[in-house]
């Protein structure tokens, strides 16, 4: 489909709007944690959580009870108007954008708390054109409020359609922000048969080849996710926005949820959603880089500082290759050890 030119990419959209990123904010985003704003209890504790979590997200949309919507969205309000969220970022989850409260949704967050928010989360994303569609509108509420930065835009990957343009969804606007997979609204699209919530499933599976003896056959449960996955991620580094796991459903089985945080992490994925106060520790052990593993990066950096020829360093060979891995490990270091003071203590930052 067409697409801006380079020179009008980048241009506000809505005179008066602000400038575009060029380079997203560089920030620490390990985990987007998850507050139902409708219910006042969990509301209350925000201002204490906002420390212990990268990101704080008012959610309106799955997981609302259709007679809560207007309450989700005055709670995320009045949330944002009372909290002092430092460093902790901002975000919403708004409405599908064929529902009946999306529309209301941009238009009161925008007006009431535009310039706290940070990235507004769309969910079901099947294309360019629904980014077209809420970059435009952003833009013409940060003209009308003079907003002093843009909102950034973050897609959730959860129908088979999206996953189809999951290229074109990354480079539709300068506002995106990165993408994250949606495991059971993409189940559902694609008519896999389970009812879990992200991770595996025994079923998903392959047998070793019958042994001569007749003895048991070896099985190894496999990722429902890792196509999808990994096709987001590539879509995400090659467009130079971010990519996340999304939910993880079971709260009671924190082995399950780390494994699947990990695989992520180690694929590329810049952190998860915490739907659960248990989660919160699991995605920031997850998501800082092992101490053991900066601490042989650093030595890398330091044997080749600019990342030219090779090395050896205990019996392995290091090259410009190995150089540019050790740098993405030390660079997320840096970050967390500029928010963690014990992390930055073990990494010797």
């Amino acid at each position: 489909m067409t697409t801006r030119t380079p020179r009008q990419f980048f241009r506000p959209l809505a005179i008066g709007a602000p400038e575009p990123w060029r380079e997203l904010p560089l920030r620490l985003e390990r985990m987007i944690h998850f507050v139902p704003p409708h219910l006042e209890k969990l509301r209350a504790k925000v201002g204490e959580l906002a420390g212990q979590v990268d990101i704080v997200l008012g959610n309106l949309e799955d997981a609302i009870p259709v007679d809560a919507k207007q309450a989700a969205r005055d709670g995320f309000i009045a949330m944002g108007k009372a909290v002092d969220f430092g460093k902790t970022g901002l975000w919403t989850r708004v409405n599908a954008l064929n529902s009946p409260w999306f529309l209301d949704d941009i238009t009161a967050i925008m007006t009431e708390i535009g310039g706290k928010l940070d990235v507004v989360m769309v969910p079901k994303v099947e294309g360019p054109w629904d980014i077209h569609y809420v970059d435009q509108l952003l833009a013409q509420f940060e003209a009308r409020h003079a907003l002093p930065k843009p909102i950034l835009i973050h897609a959730i990957l959860e129908t088979a359609e999206g996953v189809k343009n999951v290229d074109a969804i990354a480079t539709a606007s300068p506002r995106m922000h990165g993408m994250s997979l949606g495991p059971a609204d993409l189940a559902a699209s694609r008519a896999m048969k389970t009812t879990r919530v992200g991770g595996g499933h025994p079923e998903y599976k392959v047998l070793a080849d019958p042994s001569p003896d007749g003895g048991a056959r070896a099985v190894a449960q496999q990722d429902l996710w890792h196509y999808t996955l990994a096709k987001m991620v590539d879509a995400c580094a090659s467009a130079g926005i971010k990519p996340f796991y999304g939910p993880f459903g079971d709260f009671s089985d924190t082995a399950a949820c780390e494994a699947q945080f990990r695989n992520a992490f180690l694929l590329g994925c810049a952190g998860a959603w915490t739907l659960h106060p248990s989660q919160i520790d699991i995605a920031k052990r997850v998501f800082s880089p092992d101490p053991a593993e900066v601490g042989f990066a650093k030595r890398i950096l330091e044997a080749m500082p600019d990342g030219s020829g090779a090395v050896m360093i205990d019996g392995k060979m290091q090259d410009d290759a190995t150089w540019k891995q050790a740098k993405v490990i030390v660079d997320l270091a840096r970050q967390v050890a500029a928010r963690d003071p014990a992390l930055a203590e073990h990494y010797g930052m």
